[in-house]
């Protein structure tokens, strides 16, 4: 596990490796198979019947009972047995962004299922940690007891208490990283299990009201967490991360509002980041923002997204060395921050890279560094260099992913791994125990973590093979996720589509989409039925494939004097996506999160098709 990160790392960058000179050299898919098992093995509770690591078993089984809740579960973080609710929610974030962007490549690859049991594995953990709208479980056993004793999950002796944010003892940036990832797991359930990814977002819109009502860092809360999991960049991040997942999730105006008038005060626009990870969510913002800005969706605050946007590339260019303050590389090539699991900041920056990479492609612009213009390319060859470098591209010609190629770490710095299965020696292994027999122990794991990307090599591409050595040989659940959908990405291209039209993940089984009419776009039409008014209009345009697709945007207004309790609205030559609405039988909806409209309000929703605008008019009503 880590401790915490610096914010800033100041140190000249240079660009090693080139794009084509290791397209065949590594298989990117096997990877990717490998990278999902390390998730199977972390599992907490009972383990599923589909179960394919087969060296562990059931563990955690009690967790939460002496509070009352069922806390049976999620993950564990690293080589230990404790629950981190912060890095647990930020990788199902990253899981599920991996998903968003390249779940056409994990389809291609066959891996779209487990990704997807990946991701609820974890959100099925965190709805039983959110049981009322301002109380969260933020942690399960704690750090200090746990590594007193070196056990197998299967064995733990160790105390399993759980701990909670509450109003009375808040924890803004827990609940918000939590809220973030309720929110991007839902657009990927959205399709294919509908009524979870709407409960995915009650539970998301509560967070994020929890954590942006009664404000505080949850380490004061949950004390035990400071020394594994300390808040150093305090709340701000995460709560315009969890905003910026839930405009994504729901085009609700009201998370976009909440970006363009927080921007300023709470650090988006300010801070200028040289790293992305669990504790630091600066860059990904910027870096949603910046997409929400080139969607054509920033409206009257264009001004601020495009500060966003600014520290966004900024980013970018320091990874690339064409910034004003550039990150530090190892002499191999590696992007390194510090000693302590560096890897963890490799990964979450390179699949950055690669997703601004594929915005960049898709509005059809450059990257405005200080050393110039810089072609979207060059952001995926570093992408793909970093991950070449992983797989065993380095001076040690060491792959830092247990399992794949020939030289890999033998020796994790991981409890479960290094110990005898429970299932072939059941026999109890105490706490102290596990330290004199198998932690001592010089020989290979008896159990292969599988996919594990541990902490990697020092600022000079040493490494040490050694289980005592936990800065460089042990792995963490954030150091893959964010690889999930990099390796697919790169294993099966750019998907020949625009990465600026909303996402619609597909079942693990995908399916061709039925064929659409062409149609000349003829101008939106207003309709009103009064006392409720619609009006639309188109917002944007995009080429993809040779195909125009437009965006619409609809308001409906209230201009009676009450309140309206309910509406259905009537929509016809529809043939995309709809955001904003729910869909009540053959008409539409309040959304999930609105119940009313007050007089004078109005609400909206968006869809987008490669047709003239729908037909869109209002069926019944209801004021009170």
């Amino acid at each position: 596990m880590v401790k915490f990160v610096r914010l800033i790392s100041m140190a000249p960058l240079l660009l090693l490796l080139c794009f084509p000179l290791a397209l065949a050299g590594h298989d990117y898919g096997q990877a990717l198979s490998k990278s999902l098992l390390f998730f199977e093995a972390q599992r907490s509770g009972y383990l599923p019947h589909n179960q394919r690591v087969t060296w562990r078993a059931n563990s955690g089984l009690n967790d939460g009972k002496a509070s009352g809740v069922d806390l049976v579960g999620g993950y564990y973080d690293a080589g230990d047995n404790v629950k981190f609710g912060l890095p647990m929610a930020f990788t199902i974030t990253m899981m599920s962004w991996s998903i968003i962007e390249y779940g056409k490549q994990l389809g291609s690859s066959g891996e779209l299922g487990n990704t997807m049991d990946a991701v609820k594995w974890g959100t099925d953990y965190l709805i039983k940690a959110h049981p009322q709208p301002y109380v969260l479980y933020g942690e399960v056993g704690d750090g200090n007891t746990d590594h007193y004793c070196w056990q197998r999950p299967e064995d733990m002796t160790t105390d399993r208490r759980a701990y909670k944010i509450d109003p009375s003892n808040p924890g803004s940036d827990l609940a918000g990283e939590t809220a973030a990832a309720m929110a991007a797991a839902s657009i990927v359930f959205r399709h294919s299990n509908p009524t979870y990814a709407n409960e995915l977002l009650t539970h998301a819109h509560q967070l994020f009201d929890f954590a942006d009502k009664y404000r505080g860092k949850y380490d004061s809360s949950i004390s035990v967490a400071q020394k594994y999991y300390r808040s150093v960049s305090g709340y701000n991040d995460e709560l315009l991360w969890a905003a910026a997942w839930l405009y994504q999730a729901t085009n609700n105006q009201y998370y976009l509002d909440y970006l363009g008038n927080n921007g300023d005060s709470m650090g988006g626009t300010g801070w200028g980041m040289t790293e992305f990870s669990w504790d630091v969510k600066y860059a990904g913002v910027q870096t949603l923002v910046a997409k929400f800005l080139m969607q054509g969706k920033a409206g009257h605050h264009a001004p601020v997204f495009e500060k966003y946007q600014q520290k966004a590339e900024d980013f970018m260019c320091s990874c690339l060395g064409k910034g004003t303050r550039n990150v530090q590389k190892t002499p191999g090539g590696l992007i390194y921050l510090q000693r302590w699991n560096n890897m963890q900041f490799v990964t979450s920056a390179s699949f950055l890279a690669a997703v601004y990479s594929d915005y960049l492609v898709s509005a059809g612009r450059n990257l405005n560094c200080a050393a110039g213009n810089v072609a979207p390319s060059q952001l995926l060859t570093l992408a793909k260099s970093q991950v070449d470098y992983i797989l065993g591209d380095n001076p040690r010609a060491t792959s830092y992913m247990v399992g794949y190629g020939n030289n890999y770490p033998r020796q994790v710095h991981h409890r479960g791994s290094s110990i005898v299965s429970y299932k072939v020696d059941p026999t109890f292994i105490s706490c102290r125990g596990g330290y004199a027999t198998w932690f001592s122990r010089k020989g290979s794991d008896p159990n292969l973590l599988t996919g594990a990307i541990v902490g990697g090599p020092d600022a000079y591409d040493n490494f040490a093979d050694e289980r005592d050595n936990y800065e460089q040989t042990e792995p963490a659940t954030y150091n893959n996720a964010p690889v999930l959908g990099l390796l697919a990405r790169l294993s099966g291209g750019h998907g020949g589509y625009n990465q600026l039209l909303p996402v619609v993940v597909p079942g693990p089984i995908e399916k061709k989409p039925a064929p659409q009419p062409k149609v000349t776009p003829a101008p939106a039409p207003a309709s009103t039925s009064a006392p409720i008014s619609i009006a639309q209009k188109m917002t944007t345009t995009w080429i993809a494939k040779g195909k125009t697709y437009y965006r619409y945007s609809i308001t409906v207004t209230n201009k009676s004097a009450k309140e309206l309790k309910d509406i259905k609205l009537s929509i016809s030559k529809l043939y995309g996506p709809l955001w904003g609405l729910t869909k009540s039988g053959n008409s539409y909806a309040f959304p999930s999160w609105m119940s009313s409209l007050p007089a004078g309000k109005s609400l909206e929703f968006v869809y987008i098709h490669s047709a003239s605008a729908a037909d869109i008019s209002v069926s019944s009503y209801t004021l009170a």
